[in-house]
């Protein structure tokens, strides 16, 4: 039997996050996606003892003042796409200076530096995965998801997702079609 999920992915993370620091019984605050504040000073083993915990489900304690900027970046990139509170219709270089700090131009330069892509692609990238979602988990069309993600045009959402999945969102929706149909007979 095969079972479709739909889960909320900042929720899941924040949730894997609160656990792990619960089961070593640390003192934290969670101030945003991907940032704790501890309450108090961690002892080395403690710290070990978390970042271990964290390395099992693929999350980094990130130590560099330069790698701590890109993951909020990132951060801020993943809140301003799939967060439907915060879809902003002002361009993305604005958002991210005004969220940050610095000059759209430091931070690219600094993004490119550490991750060899570009803060474009990645936000591409995100709506792209947040476009499959809304494909998979609701009744939204192309139109309603474009609009949505800020996009200019249908076309320019079928254009990126196309270049991004090597497939467009209709035959995406089809493949999907077919697969829930072939589980569903497997099932009866």
């Amino acid at each position: 039997m095969k079972l479709f999920l739909k889960f909320n992915f900042n929720t899941v993370s924040k949730k894997v996050v609160e656990s792990k620091f619960n089961e070593l019984n640390l003192e934290y605050k969670i101030l945003g996606f991907g940032e704790v504040e501890l309450l108090k000073k961690l002892t080395p083993e403690e710290s070990m003892a978390l970042n271990n915990s964290l390395n099992d489900y693929g999350i980094e304690i990130v130590e560099s003042q330069k790698g701590i900027l890109v993951q909020r970046i990132k951060d801020v990139i993943i809140d301003m796409v799939f967060n439907e509170e915060t879809n902003v219709n002002v361009k993305s270089s604005v958002y991210l200076s005004e969220k940050l700090g610095h000059s759209y131009g430091y931070l690219s330069n600094l993004f490119s530096e550490i991750t060899y892509s570009s803060i474009e692609n990645f936000i591409i990238i995100q709506k792209i995965e947040y476009s499959k979602q809304l494909l998979l988990n609701t009744d939204l069309n192309l139109t309603e998801i474009a609009f949505r993600l800020n996009y200019s045009s249908v076309a320019h959402l079928s254009t990126q997702f196309k270049n991004t999945t090597g497939i467009t969102p209709s035959a995406f929706q089809r493949i999907i079609f077919k697969r829930r149909i072939i589980a569903q007979q497997k099932n009866d």
